[in-house]
Order: structure tokens, then sequence, then C-alpha cells
């Protein structure tokens, strides 16, 4: 549709104003200093003490391999192990880029598209029509502020989806460093009982040699010690598996590791599960980000509300030369829309509405999860904790005594060498539990503190 009046200079005064305007309101949309890495470090202050970097340069990244290579340098404990994870695993690098891709959404939704230019040339026999159009799309003006708010709360989301993944890598490293640490306690132990079964069957051996032992007690002693090298293959094989899971973790090579001995003692006491549950609304980032995705999607509904009619306006000067070349041109507007004729938007308005009603209630489901969640890796922690300890106070202890006893009994010729084999390889057995015993309820913990803060899964699939 053309138009040509005598107010045009009115009109072109007015979209020379809305066009600068616009460029204005462009030209405010930019990128921040961090990326809003700042946001991500804000979000995991309050759930792990170490630190978190996002290295782009050369000299930056140079000082944290230099930091790294200091951690490595002396005994790792589960929090330096911790640190390492944060400061160099790959993967979690890659996820920090997330970070740049919505941000630049985000600036994106804040810059209007380019004015278009448009121009008709014919000629014949001397005379011309030109016409020539510069247009913008003053739809997309009026939508910006919208779109800018909807991709600001994407951002907001994305920052603690990152925050998330931070805090998911720390929560793998400490079980896998307690994994490694186990194995590596089970290996010692399942050691000692492959000796222990290895001399019990050598000496079994020689007395069935000697004529002072029968055939089935010779065959069951070889067999102890044919269970006992089986469960040290198998405990050795574990060893290595949990440092290599450690060391893709770390982004470092297994021969770079050097942990502790043992895995750290059982705390005095344990928190009640009141607290857990008050705190679990206010430090899920899983409910966090759901709450802005439903934010982002109320708005996205009320813009396509808006916008259900006309999703196409574009306006701008027009001028024409119909004659001679030397004829002056005329001057107007070009304005261009899309007509509702077939499509009134409502099926773009439906949708909309229920992508809306999907996400409140997927929100209400997450907060339901949660406080079971929360319970479920509460009861497993506080059972692993009493079990634990009950193997530590009480048959590690009688083991140990039943083993005293013998010995004394044995010196004095009370009873026979194997019946002191057989107690002190269920010593050793018993101590064996409460180490696997003792890295469950450190896995235990490590995945309540994860519940706190959210669910993988849920995380994943936002």
């Amino acid at each position: 549709m053309r138009t040509n009046s005598k107010h045009v200079d009115f009109k072109y005064r007015t979209l020379t104003v809305l066009i600068i305007a616009s460029f204005a309101l462009g030209g405010c949309a930019t990128f921040s200093k961090d990326g809003g890495f700042s946001g991500v470090q804000e979000n995991i202050q309050k759930h792990i003490k170490q630190d978190v970097a996002w290295p782009k340069t050369d000299s930056e990244k140079t000082q944290i391999s230099e930091r790294v290579n200091e951690l490595l340098s002396k005994r790792l404990d589960v929090d330096q192990a911790v640190q390492i994870a944060l400061l160099n695993n790959k993967g979690l690098q890659a996820d920090f880029y997330n970070l740049g891709i919505s941000e630049s959404d985000l600036v994106q939704a804040g810059r209007l598209p380019n004015p278009r230019f448009g121009m008709l040339y014919v000629r014949e026999n001397g005379n011309y029509k030109i016409e020539q159009m510069l247009t913008f799309n003053i739809f997309s003006l009026l939508t910006m502020p919208k779109m800018q708010e909807i991709e600001r709360q994407r951002f907001m989301q994305a920052q603690k989806k990152t925050a998330f993944e931070v805090i998911k890598i720390a929560n793998h490293t400490r079980i896998a460093y307690f994994n490694a640490v186990a194995a590596t306690e089970q290996v010692r132990y399942s050691e000692q009982v492959k000796e222990s079964a290895e001399a019990s069957a050598e000496l079994a051996r020689r007395l069935l040699k000697a004529g002072n032992f029968n055939k089935l007690q010779q065959v069951r002693e070889q067999s102890f010690y044919a269970d006992a090298a089986l469960d040290y293959a198998n405990a050795t094989n574990k060893q290595v598996s949990t440092y290599e899971a450690l060391s893709r973790l770390l982004g470092v090579s297994v021969d770079q590791l050097n942990l502790e001995e043992r895995l750290p003692d059982l705390p005095k006491s344990l928190t009640e599960l009141q607290p857990f549950e008050k705190g679990a609304f206010e430090q899920r980032l899983d409910l966090q980000a759901i709450k802005l995705e439903t934010d982002a999607l109320a708005k996205q509904l009320g813009l396509t509300k808006a916008t259900r009619f006309i999703n196409v306006l574009e306006i701008g000067p027009a001028r024409v030369l119909e004659g001679r070349r030397g004829d002056p041109y005329k001057k107007g507007v070009e304005l261009s829309f899309e007509l509702p004729i077939f499509d009134w938007g409502t099926a773009r308005v439906a949708r909309a509405e229920s992508i809306y009603m999907q996400s409140v209630n997927r929100a209400a489901q997450v907060a339901i999860n949660a406080q079971s969640e929360i319970r479920e890796a509460y009861n497993t922690y506080r059972t692993n904790y009493d079990v634990t300890k009950h193997i530590r106070d009480e048959i590690v202890p009688l083991r140990k005594k039943i083993l005293q006893e013998n010995q004394l009994r044995y010196n004095g010729m009370l009873t026979s060498p194997f019946e002191l084999f057989g107690d002190a390889r269920a010593q050793v057995t018993s101590v064996k539990s409460y180490i696997e015993s003792l890295r469950e309820f450190w896995v235990a913990d490590s995945t309540l503190q994860m519940t706190l803060i959210g669910n993988e899964n849920m995380m994943e699939g936002n």
C-alpha cells in the first residue's frame, strides 16, 4: 500500500524519530564483561567452598595449570580432588560456553533487524518508472522489550543450570574419590587374606604329604586360597577402574594421583532431617530454574496473544518517478503488513498456553518430588551411618577379640594353626566390610547433599 499526501513531511519526521529511537534501543544490548559467570559463582558459593574458574586467555589457562600441578604435587584429600576437577575438567569448561550461547540470544533480542532497501527501475522510449523504498520492521521494535525480558529469564535459567553442572561435577568427584580410596584399602586387606589363605593351603599340602592331614581338609584349605586369590584379583581390577574414573573427572593421568590411604572417619553426630527439608526450597537449583522457565513462558504467552493478528509490520519512506528522467520524484510512505485472512493466530496461542500449563504442572511435580527425594536420601544416609557404626563398634572388635583369644590358645597348643588362619581371615573380612560400609556412608552423604541442590535428571531435561 502506498500513500502520498500533504502530510508527508510530518510522516518523514515521525519515521526518522522512530528509527533513531529504535537504533538507540538496539545499541543498549551489549555483552557483559564475564559472560554471566559471576551469576554462576554466586549460585555455587552457597553450596561448595572450592573455587571455580573459566579461563579464556592463554595467561589464565597457564595460571590454572600451575595451580593444578601444585595440588597434584601433594597427597590429595577429597576437597583438593574436587578443586582440581572444578579447575581442570574440560567437560565443565565446555558447559560454561552455554552462558555465551544464551547471552548471545539475549543480546540478539535487543537488536533490530537491518532496514531493507527495494528499488524498481523501468525505462521505455525515454520514459522512466523508478520506485525506491527503504522499509523498517516496526513490529520488531514493538516486541523488542518483551523479547528481551524473555531472553533475560532464559539467560538466568542458563546460569542456574551451569551452576548445577559445577556442583554435579563436584559431587561426582567426591563419590569417585571415596570409591578410589576404598578400593585401595580393599586391595590392601584382600592381599592379607590371600596371603593368610596361601600360608594355610601350603601348610595343609605339607601335612597331607606327611600323612598328618586328610584330603578333604587339604582341599578345603586350597579352596579358601582359590577364593581369596579371586577376590584379590577382582579388588585390584576395581581399584584400577575407580582410579580411572577419578582421573577422568580431574582431567589428569592416573599416575599423577596420590590419594589418602584411608577414608575419613564417621562424623561424631548427624544432622536431623528437619533442617534439610526446611532449606530444600530455598536451595534447590532445579526448582529455581523451572520457576524461571515458567516465568519466561508466561511472558511468551503474553507476547503470543499480543501478536496473534499481526506478526509482520514494515514501514519506510518511498519515492516514485514516473515520466521523464528529469521529472521530480513523488514522495510517500511504503507500509506493508500481513493480513489475518487464513491464519488468525489461534493455533499459536493455544500452543503457547499448552506449553505454559505443562511447565506449571511440571514445576508442581518437581516440588513434590523434592521433598520425597530428600526424605529418601536422608533415610539411606542415616541407615548407612548406623550400620557402619555398628560394624566399627561391635563386629570388628569382636572379631579382633576372637583372634587374640585363639592366638593365646594356639600359643598354648590348644588349637590348630588352621583355626588361627580362619580367625585371622574372618577378622580381616570384618574390616573389609567396615571399609565398604564406610564408603557407602560417604557416598550417601554426598548423595544427600546433592539432593538438597537438585535432581540431575530434572536439570538435564530443562
